[in-house]
């Protein structure tokens, strides 16, 4: 199991550094064997039967390895700590387990799109969201620009933040790495296009069921930020703050397509009062998803900065229980 100073240190590092280009990234690897497993295993199929089998071996093959290779990696940290140098050691396992948080990596390139978007250049902003979305974005306004960028601090700040350090409190870097594994499947094969309709199935699945209680935490925990942020500009609305947030989540957090993207998103639309979802192409294809939220207020590049607040927030709140977890387990 990890330790509690690790993974505090490593969500500290993750907010320093990011994941810089220069050092070598686990999800690199990860992705590389999944592109060279499916174009062995697609030699094979022949039938969408054959294809869904396919890709349950593909979910096997990855997450498996994944997760064994980890554990003996942290066993020869461990053992260096022991017998060599404690401080390498640890260095050693923070550096790995930072890479499983992406809170840097998440604010930067969402601050990029709002930050376009101040400076009045709705072209570069379109490009910038293109980078951390699926949608199309070439002909996104100004509102639909910033509206995808709350979506995706929401979203991703399940699945990049909370999730990962769900994961390191429940099963340590061995069960955190093997989350990484299956989200980069469902990011890579987990489409319900031609391509990847049955192929894909499995990974889709496994992730649903991954992120099913990451996503509901991190509702709570976006409502939680609302009601601390209210706390410090008026302390008067601060309730009002928690209760909107926490009923736009159970109203409208079962509205979207994913069982889980909705939870976190309708959280964060009741929290700064704005809608999100609604019509959206993907690869020119029209995608009408429904509405989340109620139309508080018409400003979204202040909201985006509220939510790009509740963010930082969320995530510090979730590193102190992940924090919180392991040291109650180690006293226990």
């Amino acid at each position: 199991m990890i330790r509690g100073e690790v993974l505090i240190l490593a969500f500290v590092l993750d907010l320093l550094i990011g994941d810089p280009r220069w050092l070598p990234h686990p999800v690199r690897f990860i992705g590389s064997a999944i592109s060279t497993m499916e174009r062995f295993l697609r030699r094979a199929v022949d039938s969408p039967a054959a294809e869904r089998a396919a890709g349950i071996v593909l979910v096997l093959a990855i997450v498996a390895p994944v997760y064994f290779l980890t554990d003996v990696v942290v066993l020869m940290l461990d053992r260096l700590s022991e017998q060599v140098s404690i401080l390498a050691g640890t260095a050693g396992l923070v550096v790995l387990t930072a890479t499983t948080i992406a809170t840097r990596g998440l604010l930067q390139s969402s601050g990029l799109v709002i930050s376009s978007i101040r400076d009045g250049s709705l072209e570069s902003a379109r490009k910038q969201v293109s980078m951390i979305v699926g949608r199309d974005t070439g002909g996104l306004s100004e509102q639909g620009v910033l509206r995808a960028t709350i979506e995706t601090l929401a979203e991703n700040l399940s699945d990049g933040i909370v999730a990962p350090l769900f994961y390191l409190a429940l099963g340590g870097l061995p069960l955190a790495m093997a989350y990484k594994a299956i989200n980069t499947l469902d990011s890579m094969v987990g489409y319900k296009n031609d391509r990847y309709r049955y192929f894909g199935w499995a990974a889709a699945r496994v992730d649903d069921a991954a992120n099913y209680l990451p996503a509901r935490i991190t509702g709570l925990i976006i409502a939680a930020s609302a009601f601390l942020n209210a706390c410090v500009k008026d302390a008067a609305s601060a309730g009002a703050a928690l209760r909107r947030s926490l009923a736009i989540m159970v109203r409208d957090g079962g509205k979207h397509p994913s069982p889980n993207s909705g939870v976190p998103e309708a959280s964060m639309a009741g929290a700064i009062g704005v809608t999100l979802g609604g019509p959206s192409r993907y690869n020119g294809v029209l995608s009408d998803k429904p509405i989340i939220g109620d139309p508080c207020r018409e400003d979204y590049l202040l909201a985006s900065d509220e939510a790009m607040a509740l963010v930082k927030v969320s995530a510090v709140i979730a590193a102190a229980m992940a924090g919180a977890a392991v040291a109650a387990r180690g006293m226990s």
